[in-house]
């Protein structure tokens, strides 16, 4: 049997090849166009270059990563440790090499071209009423209940300690800091500061997948007055959430390590955020988080196991109050975290948290409500019904699996246009604010480069394929076009698009990356059908008034990209946009409002669940839905601003002779079949 080289896995970007044993780690990197700063020549000098191996069996890679997978410590990584100190677990790519598989971990604290998080905070206003409130007063108990009608208020134990002097230095005046989530509950006494005391803070955290977003606001005026996103690290142990799942399966440590790694990168957002507003963390009092369901049993420490198997059994669903201590934060002393409820097995309380910000239940239209992700929450429905699935789209939107893709950050690119008769694309990329064609383009992309292709940047590229005819209805590129274009050019036993061209590397899109979205969009419009399906059962139509793409991809989706691909059903484009990172401003509305925590509980209970993977109908959906923009459903708004290949002045599909029942895949043209 033949050796085969060690395979070396990147995270976050998901770029993985082979390499022989003594290859040094900075250029199995490089090789794989993974950007690893080292700016004194590899030296072992600037320390900019360094790693971390991921330790355990990554099943979905078939990988058994360890620390011992690489070369015994060096000379120079000595020398550096000794001078500048490295932290536990770091190597220096220049001075290591590969010596058996691997999963390699690039910390973003090394990053230069870091990922942008794309979750800004939400602007919009809503009444406050939040569970925390300071009072100004003397004689403690006597003015609770003369002057704000608390009486006997539970007492945190630390307050006794210190209440005789708190009283004394404020000269018997004193604020006091009341907890009072629910009014069917005691509130609680949780500060006491002498005199008076205007400042009071709270957090709202969005525990995303990928990225993981914080925002800060007072308490008093109800102002986001900070905000702070991070990847979130259990990326290494996992792209997907099933990845993860399958972590903790096969590794007895894997809970408690993703739980330790999404509890630190809060708290360092917690801290970050504090130094750039010039506030004590202790002043933090109150704090709301929501996630999907695997992130939110990770993040309270629960194994998520049983989320990765029928019947997708949550082990907690309702909303959940508890110290702020027991999650590892360093905040307030007798601060409490408030966690969303869960929807379902699959649809979390960061769904929760979209339809509290987007308000379906509210209204009179049918809504379709859309969180863009590695796995996508699906909500339909108005103020009589509401239903919500999920569906599992993996990382493709993202840029894993994706030959050219990576994270948003500098250099990525997010917009694309082609030329339907020459065929020839022009972009922006992230940090730049001109076209490719525009003069001065080049001299402003030197400074971030032109790196590869982001979440935004796919859909928009290959939607234009498509509607330049590049790419045919059943996402196969037509090799028949490399005679008209040499951007067309082969790839093995398929062809391939290329979209840029520079000194020592090439970003084109292949055929794998046309089936990847494919794949990614196919499972979401599935699961929205089913959605559909069974509203209409119910007697309501199954027209779709508006159309809300939410969470940080969502949130740079072109709406007529959208639909072109067929990500989601047709609509009346003015009425489909996006809706920013709601999520985000569910919690900020919780965290500020206790009024609209019971609002979500009560209406969590009454939406009713879709598993997708459990329906008969799905994989009929996803079979139609692979093509571009579905194979079956017609699209009559959107061919009001938009022609489409295939397609009548009606939006239907026009059928092939070769193609009766419509669901064939149809084979590229020259031959060979796709890859």
């Amino acid at each position: 049997m033949i050796q085969q080289d060690p395979l070396v896995l990147f995270m976050p970007s998901g770029r993985r090849g082979r390499f022989a044993k003594g290859t040094l780690v900075i250029e199995a990197a490089r090789s794989l166009g993974v950007y690893v700063e080292s700016v004194c020549g590899g030296r072992g000098i600037c320390g900019r270059c360094q790693i971390e191996v991921a330790e355990g069996i990554f099943a979905k890679h078939k990988i058994t990563s360890a620390a011992d997978h690489l070369s015994p410590w060096s000379a120079k990584e000595a020398r550096y440790a000794a001078r500048r100190s490295l932290k536990p677990g770091r190597r220096l790519s220049c001075s290591t090499t590969i010596e058996g598989d691997l999963v390699i971990d690039l910390p973003s604290d090394m990053a230069v071209n870091a990922a942008v998080v794309r979750k800004a905070v939400d602007t919009r206003d809503f009444p406050r009423d939040p569970a925390i409130r300071l009072l100004y007063l003397d004689r403690i108990f006597a003015a609770l209940e003369k002057d704000w009608g608390i009486s006997a208020p539970i007492v945190d134990p630390g307050i006794l300690r210190h209440v005789q002097k708190t009283l004394r230095d404020g000269a018997w005046k004193v604020t006091c800091a009341i907890a009072h989530d629910r009014d069917d509950e005691r509130p609680r006494l949780m500060g006491l500061y002498p005199g008076l005391k205007n400042e009071a803070y709270g957090i709202a955290v969005d525990i995303g997948s990928t990225t993981i977003a914080l925002h800060l606001s007072s308490l008093l005026s109800g102002a986001t007055i900070a905000s702070a996103g991070t990847p979130n690290p259990q990326i290494r142990f996992g792209e997907d959430l099933m990845s993860r799942v399958s972590y903790v399966m096969m590794n007895p440590s894997g809970r408690p390590e993703m739980t330790k790694a999404v509890r630190e990168a809060i708290q360092a957002l917690v801290e970050e955020v504090a130094t750039e507003t010039n506030i004590a963390p202790t002043d933090i009092m109150d704090c709301v988080f929501v996630g999907n369901p695997i992130m939110h049993h990770l993040f309270l420490g629960i194994d998520p196991t049983e989320l990765g198997q029928a019947p997708f059994a949550l082990a907690v669903s309702g909303a959940l109050a508890v110290p702020a201590s027991d999650l590892d934060l360093s905040l307030h002393p007798a601060a409490r975290a408030y966690l969303l409820p869960c929807i379902a097995g699959h649809v979390g309380a960061d769904a929760a948290a979209v339809t509290l910000s987007e308000g379906p239940h509210r209204q009179d239209e049918t809504m379709l409500v859309v969180d863009v992700g590695t796995n996508a929450e699906i909500l339909l429905g108005n103020r009589q019904r509401l239903l919500a699935a999920s569906s599992p789209t993996g990382p493709a939107f993202e840029g894993a699996e994706i030959s050219a893709g990576q994270r948003a950050a500098p250099g990525a690119i997010e917009r694309v246009r082609i030329d339907p008769e020459t065929l020839e694309p022009r972009f922006k990329i992230i940090g730049v604010d001109s076209w490719s064609d525009a003069s001065g383009f080049a001299e402003a992309a030197r400074s971030v480069g032109i790196t590869g292709i982001c979440g935004s940047g796919i859909i928009e590229v290959i939607a234009e394929m498509f509607l330049a005819g590049i790419i045919t209805e059943d996402g196969i590129i037509d090799g028949s076009l490399a005679a008209r274009s040499p951007r067309i050019v082969p790839e093995g036993r398929t062809f391939a698009y290329v979209l840029h061209e520079m000194p020592g590397r090439t970003i084109s899109i292949l055929q794998t990356d046309v089936r990847a979205i494919q794949l990614a969009k196919a499972a979401l419009y599935a699961g929205i059908k089913l959605l559909i399906d069974k509203f209409g059962t119910a007697g309501e139509s199954g027209t779709i008034d508006r159309v809300a793409l939410a969470g940080a991809f969502g949130s740079f989706i072109e709406p007529k990209y959208a639909m072109v691909l067929g990500l989601v059903p047709d609509c009346n484009v003015e009425k489909c946009g996006s809706v920013g990172n709601a999520a985000g401003a569910g919690a900020r509305m919780a965290l500020l409002n206790r009024s609209y925590r019971r609002e979500i509980e009560a209406v969590v209970k009454r939406i009713q669940k879709v598993e997708t993977a459990l329906e008969p109908a799905f994989q009929d959906h996803f079979v139609a839905a692979m093509a571009f923009p579905n194979k079956r459903d017609a699209y009559p708004e959107l061919v009001k601003v938009q022609r489409l290949p295939n397609r009548d002045a009606e939006g239907r599909p026009i059928r092939r002779a070769d193609d009766a029942e419509g669901d064939a895949p149809r084979r590229r043209r020259g031959g060979r079949p796709p890859r």
